[in-house]
């Protein structure tokens, strides 16, 4: 996908710093592939809408198959 969004739904949002500045390890699967396996997407702090829930539905923001951004669907 070049640019576009998906649907997914948040398995686990997990916390990494790496030297120091704060990444996130969103963990999902795509509502439309329910029996697929999990990704896994490394995103900013700047790319998280607040209140993000694990086992909630979310939507991805792709540019050139990278996640760019992430919130609440």
């Amino acid at each position: 996908m070049l640019k576009g969004s998906r649907d997914a739904v948040l398995h686990k949002l997990q916390p990494i710093s790496i030297h120091g500045q704060l990444s996130y390890d969103v963990h999902y699967r795509f509502t439309d592939e329910p029996d697929s396996q999990l990704r896994v997407a490394r995103v900013g702090a700047e790319a998280l809408e607040p209140g993000l829930q694990e086992g909630g539905r979310i939507r991805l923001d792709f540019l050139v198959g990278v996640v760019t951004n992430v919130h609440k669907a």
